[in-house]
């Protein structure tokens, strides 16, 4: 039995769209790989920047939690089973970072502003001695 031109045309157009299909399907494969990356990212970088400002002496606690999170959420993203956690593991360990991060900051702009403090005060005394006169 041979084709009619109608049958011709429409063979193409199923290939196509079965090639358009199959390709949907295979790249789906790296972005849900992918899901949370973004986050796990993130949440290194806070840890990061946590550590730089010494998070470690001003906020010991919270950046020990911080770095917990982190490894519970790259643990995750090895886990098939957990891998749909990692956004949420990881943006907890990066709330956790930036508040010991912020502690941190804080001790340390807090202990600075003592210093001036007592510069100050020094100061002060100093000029009222009649020495300082």
């Amino acid at each position: 039995m041979n084709r009619s031109f109608a049958q011709i045309r429409r063979t193409p157009a199923v290939f196509i769209s079965g090639c358009v299909m199959a390709c949907a399907f295979a790249l789906s494969g790296p972005v849900l790989a992918q899901d949370g990356a973004l986050e796990l990212a993130q949440a290194r970088q806070a840890v990061e920047k946590a550590t730089q400002a010494d998070a470690d002496q001003y906020a010991p606690d919270l950046i020990a939690i911080a770095r917990q999170g982190l490894e519970q959420a790259q643990a995750a993203a090895g886990d098939r089973r957990e891998r749909k956690n990692v956004p949420v593991l990881a943006a907890r360990a990066t709330v956790d970072a930036d508040l010991a991060r912020a502690r941190s900051e804080e001790a340390t702009a807090m202990a600075q502003l003592q210093l001036h403090r007592n510069e100050v005060t020094q100061l002060e005394r100093q000029l009222a001695t009649p020495e300082g006169r």
